[in-house]
């Protein structure tokens, strides 16, 4: 396997996908490059919608398709975000940037909580053709608190709000080789990194 699409147009995500894996030598391109258009999202867990965005890039480009859900959990929340992270504050229009208005309803939605506690989570799903029987599926989880105050450069998403106490850092201050060590997305990649090695032997 030399070239696979990513399933996702979030030009964060395959910036990091490329780091992540190029010790694998493999072209990773996403799917907006090849006219595939966004996929819908319809199911409440990250497993069903990951290996429902990889079948459809798969399908309409023929290539491997790998594809992530991931998200931020709140245990005071119930989960939430959870699947619906990208898709907060979709709602609200008042002229912020779509990270901004997230993080801000995350933050407003836990202000009379006392646990900020919080996870990142990821599932990847990489299949080899459109009806793979057999998909690879691996995740990563990845534990910290949210934070009021942004801080941090780097990263998208919720990083600035993603406090890892251990560190002293937000996930938006990490390096990113750092990151790619220790992150959700970064234990999830290893873990693929792994099954494909495996295959190959």
């Amino acid at each position: 396997m030399n070239k696979m699409v990513l399933a996702s147009n979030n030009a964060g995500k395959l910036a990091e996908f490329s780091r992540l894996l190029a010790e694998l030598n493999i072209d990773i391109v996403s799917q907006g490059s090849l006219n595939v258009p966004e996929c819908d999202e319809p199911f409440q867990t990250f497993v069903e919608n990951a290996l429902r965005k990889a079948r459809h890039a798969s399908s309409l480009t023929g290539l491997p398709a790998l594809a992530d859900d991931s998200g931020i959990c709140v245990p005071a929340l119930n989960g939430a975000p959870g699947v619906q992270s990208a898709r907060y504050a979709d709602v609200l229009d008042d002229g912020l940037s779509k990270d901004a208005r997230n993080s801000q309803k995350l933050i407003h939605d836990l202000s009379t909580q006392t646990d900020k506690r919080a996870y990142f989570y990821c599932v990847l799903v990489l299949v080899r053709h459109p009806n793979d029987p057999q998909p690879i599926i691996v995740d990563g989880q990845w534990w910290g608190e949210v934070v009021d105050q942004p801080q941090g450069e780097g990263g998208f998403g919720y990083d600035p709000h993603f406090y890892l106490a251990t560190l002293n850092k937000t996930a938006a201050q990490l390096d990113k080789v750092d990151k790619n060590k220790i992150s959700h997305r970064g234990q999830a990649v290893a873990r693929l990194i792994d099954k494909l090695r495996s295959e190959s032997v």
